[in-house]
């Protein structure tokens, strides 16, 4: 929906002339714009509230690649906003290609620990005894670093062909990279996700490896139908094809980004019980930490500590 104002023109201030002002546009900027809020401010609260560690690493690094993400997305989408309101061109076209192409760190990133999560928690349950006695300790590490140093490679590479005007060789990596995320990343978090859903449905005793699958695999759903849209509509673009328009889409990738901190709560609220003495009320920073502990589990030292008061009280 476009509404035609009139303004003066530059060239002839006695003359007036149409600027379009599409609506549609404006209103997806601002749904846009809020979400990335709400999402920087829940991909926060994980970030301050969940403890780093070895179980927890892929979901931290997460946590800080949507933030950074949505960060990247505010800017751009505020600069849209104004150029459709007041119908001219407040920052060059270089400015917000370059916010996009940074963004892609974040969105590739994001999309590599959430299909290493879930092979991580595959290999667990199919191959249980080899994960527990013969996983090298630090693989976890050694693949976060890797999953970092690829989508840094992809992100420089494209960035200094796109902006140095090296548009066979641009084109080229763009596409390499989206066929990349779509075949391999893509492929992986369904076959992964198809075990999860099979195990969240078949192994109802325990609770808390329970509720981490269920928002590894709740999380799998939402990137597959919102998120991974953006590398298959930026792949069709590559070769010529507009399926979706380009706003449409990165707004639902920017509601991916955004609602992963509400499905840990969601997952990690669900079935909690009351004392006998009564519910108090918690607040919602408790109420979030709480969550985010019936998920991913209590830090390694609060466990230590509950088995040793164990082992005191039996004696």
């Amino acid at each position: 929906m476009e509404v035609s104002i009139a303004s003066p023109s530059p060239d002839s201030p006695t003359e007036d002339y149409l600027c379009e002002i599409d609506v549609t546009n404006v209103a997806v900027d601002s749904v846009m714009l809020l979400v990335c809020l709400c999402g920087v401010a829940g991909n926060g609260a994980v970030l301050c509230l969940l403890h780093r560690n070895s179980m927890t690493l892929y979901f931290f690094d997460l946590a800080f690649a949507d933030s950074l993400f949505l960060l990247l997305m505010v800017p751009s989408t505020l600069l849209c906003r104004l150029e459709n309101m007041s119908c001219s061109t407040i920052m060059p076209l270089t400015y917000l290609r370059t916010l996009f192409l940074l963004s892609l760190l974040p969105y590739n990133l994001g999309l590599y620990l959430l299909t290493v999560t879930s092979i991580d928690r595959c290999t667990s349950i199919l191959c249980s005894r080899w994960y527990d006695r013969h996983r090298p300790q630090r693989l976890l590490e050694v693949v976060n670093v890797l999953l970092w140093a690829l989508s840094i490679g992809f992100t420089v590479t494209i960035s200094s062909l796109c902006l140095c005007q090296e548009h066979e060789h641009c084109q080229g990596a763009h596409i390499s990279m989206y066929a990349l995320n779509l075949i391999l990343f893509a492929s992986a978090m369904v076959i992964c996700s198809t075990v999860l859903f099979v195990k969240v449905k078949s192994d109802p005793q325990q609770q808390q490896p329970r509720r981490l699958d269920t928002a590894i695999l709740l999380t799998v759903l939402f990137v597959l139908l919102f998120a991974l849209p953006l590398s298959l509509c930026n792949f069709l673009q590559q070769l010529g094809y507009t399926v979706v328009p380009f706003q449409v889409v990165l707004l639902l990738t920017c509601i991916t980004s955004s609602i992963k901190p509400f499905i840990y709560f969601l997952v990690g609220s669900c079935g909690r019980d009351c004392s006998v003495e009564g519910c108090r009320r918690p607040s919602s920073m408790q109420s979030l930490k709480k969550a985010l502990h019936n998920v991913f589990g209590e830090p390694k030292e609060n466990t230590a500590h509950n088995n040793a008061a164990a082992v005191d009280t039996a004696v």
